[in-house]
């Protein structure tokens, strides 16, 4: 039996970023349908599989679209087929499962990203992959990671 990872998601008119949670993991499959089809299965570290499938609530691009694998999630960032504001991140309109929440982190919404200078998408899709880096340090909001929280206790002894 398999588990649903959790998923954190944000978006903006040409593009929608997920950031799947599952540490360590292997044999990453992740699959893109025109139609919005979106599937996600990998082995964890203690070899549980996890798996979910989702229907996005537009069409998309699956050429356009790209995943990177780290050491604590995969980020996936999906190319909408049209540039335009979702709604939702799903088809459905019903409440999404709980393991689906908002990356407010990365959330922009339409008018921030109309005043925000103009960059080519490969320049925020790298800022976006930096700010999800699996490196072991600090993020920009101020929460420690556990390598962090074990070497702050260790150097106030």
């Amino acid at each position: 039996m398999s588990r649903q990872p959790e998923i954190f998601w944000a978006q903006r008119s040409d593009k929608v970023f997920l950031t799947i949670g599952v540490p360590d993991a292997k044999d990453v499959v992740v699959k893109c349908e025109t139609e919005g089809g979106f599937t996600f299965t990998a082995t964890g570290p203690r070899m549980e599989s996890f798996e979910v499938h989702l229907e996005l609530y537009g069409r998309i691009n699956p050429e356009g679209s790209r995943t990177k694998v780290g050491l604590r999630n995969i980020t996936c960032c999906i190319r909408k087929e049209n540039k335009n504001w979702w709604k939702r991140l799903l088809r459905l309109e019903e409440k999404p499962p709980p393991y689906i929440k908002v990356d407010w982190n990365k959330w922009c919404d339409e008018d921030e990203e109309e005043s925000e200078p103009d960059s080519d998408d490969d320049e925020m899709e790298r800022r976006y992959e930096e700010h999800s880096d699996d490196s072991e340090s600090s993020d920009e909001s101020g929460l420690l990671y556990l390598p962090d929280l074990e070497k702050a206790r260790s150097s106030g002894k």
